[in-house]
């Protein structure tokens, strides 16, 4: 009869949907499939990854968020209105709440858009949340008491980084360096090492299977087929963790720096209660192998990942929807 109240995380990479009650009910890939002629929506979601390079002239699989952000207004909204119609969320009275989370530096106009794209995809009262507080929930983190939290979001197209106390943020820093940066840079590498075209696809299992970041952190090998540069044909090779390790060293830097941009604006109490209570990294990039390793030997304080890394900000979202009524109320005019 009345609808209920929904968190969603949407990511650049993944779309995560938590309702109320229920838990996290949706995680899917943020892509749509769409016909080119017709502009009409043929897939969204874990069916439309699986056209991402596979699809005839006429077809193309587009990533609506870029950099944390919306790039495609009308494409965010198809694909937001096809999840939550998938939910059956909607009361026969009501519209439900809902509660956004967003990278901690965009700006109104991005805020806006976001907003516009909820409100016509099906939401009542759209709520705003800046993602790293969110996250720093999710994980188990007790933000509203005076003592400093340090979280590193890494997702898909950004990483935020941030100092929490007292229920909001103290310092932060949010760059366009994470997951999709990653892929980027190993797809530019095999190309430059080995002349050899590989899908975005390919990258990541590369990334997942044997990616490193932290010398010595992993020895594996995994074969890639892909498209020889030189004489056209399909090709097959063989890449190590050592060769993904100096393809990803410049891009982790970033992320090292921002972190320690961010404690060095951190004040002085409050970085002494992140050398009690370490650093805790969500996001899917928190999965990088050797990343933990890397960030505690580079910041001089113990760094943890947390639980569930990919579901942290759907979780957070979750019971800040269950505490919506104490929070302070950030939703825009």
């Amino acid at each position: 009869m009345f609808a209920r109240d929904i968190g969603i995380d949407l990511g650049t990479a993944n779309v995560l949907i938590h309702v109320k009650g229920k838990g996290i009910v949706l995680n899917e890939p943020s892509v749509v499939a769409l016909d080119k002629n017709s502009g009409k929506v043929l897939a969204v979601g874990e069916e439309a990854r699986r056209m991402v390079g596979r699809t005839p002239g006429n077809i193309v699989a587009i990533r609506p968020l870029k950099d944390g952000v919306i790039a495609d207004f009308e494409v965010t909204e198809a694909m937001l209105k096809h999840f939550i119609n998938k939910l059956n969320v909607k009361g026969l009275l009501s519209k439900p709440r809902m509660l956004i989370c967003c990278p901690t530096n965009i700006t109104s106009v991005e805020q806006k858009a976001i907003r516009e794209a909820a409100e016509k995809s099906g939401g009542k009262n759209v709520y705003l949340e800046e993602e790293p507080k969110v996250a720093a929930i999710g994980a188990g983190m007790d933000i509203f008491q005076p003592y400093g939290n340090m979280v590193v979001d890494i997702g898909g197209g950004t990483t935020d980084v941030a100092v929490l106390s007292m229920g909001d943020i103290v310092t932060a820093s949010s760059i366009k360096m994470a997951g999709d940066k990653f892929d980027l840079e190993i797809l530019n590498y095999i190309k430059r090492e080995y002349k050899l075209l590989i899908g975005e696809r390919t990258a990541e299992d590369i990334k997942v299977n044997v990616a490193t970041v932290f010398p010595g952190g992993r020895n594996e090998e995994i074969s890639i087929r892909g498209r020889d540069m030189v004489t056209g044909l399909p090709r097959t090779i063989t890449v190590n963790s050592k060769e993904v390790h100096d393809a990803l060293r410049e891009s982790v830097a970033v992320i090292v720096q921002a972190a320690k941009s961010v404690l060095e604006r951190t004040p002085p109490e409050l970085s002494a209660d992140i050398i009690d209570r370490g650093v805790i990294l969500t996001g899917g990039g928190a999965l990088l192998n050797g990343l933990d390793q890397l960030l505690a030997e580079e910041l001089k304080v113990p760094v943890l990942v947390a639980e569930a890394p990919m579901d942290c900000v759907a979780i957070g979202t979750g019971i800040m929807l269950d505490n919506m009524d104490r929070l302070p109320r950030k939703k825009l005019v």
